[in-house]
């Protein structure tokens, strides 16, 4: 029985990333400085808002209550942040929230 050629991945879909028009995580605020403010806010609320979860920092989320879209107030705002597990964070998004 022939076996048909492997296609490599890349040859069957397009690459979605280079279609996407957003913006780098650099460009989008996610610098230096919002990780050093995502370890300080990881190490005072470090349990998940939505199951309660601790974890290391690498493993949590700071989540934009209100999705920032790009605006500087809301994306600094502490008061629009909670603390989330990957799990918690990839649910939220995955609903669009």
């Amino acid at each position: 029985m022939a076996q048909s050629p492997k296609t490599n991945k890349r040859e069957q879909a397009p690459n979605q990333r280079a279609t996407r028009t957003r913006k780098t995580a650099n460009a989008r605020g996610y610098n230096h400085e919002w990780r050093r403010a995502r370890l300080l806010w990881l190490q005072a609320c470090p349990v998940c808002v939505e199951c309660g979860w601790i974890d290391v920092p690498a493993k949590m989320v700071v989540d934009h209550i209100l999705p920032h879209r790009g605006s500087r107030l809301l994306f600094w705002n502490r008061s629009n942040w909670q603390t989330m597990c990957k799990r918690c964070h990839n649910k939220k998004t995955g609903r669009g929230e």
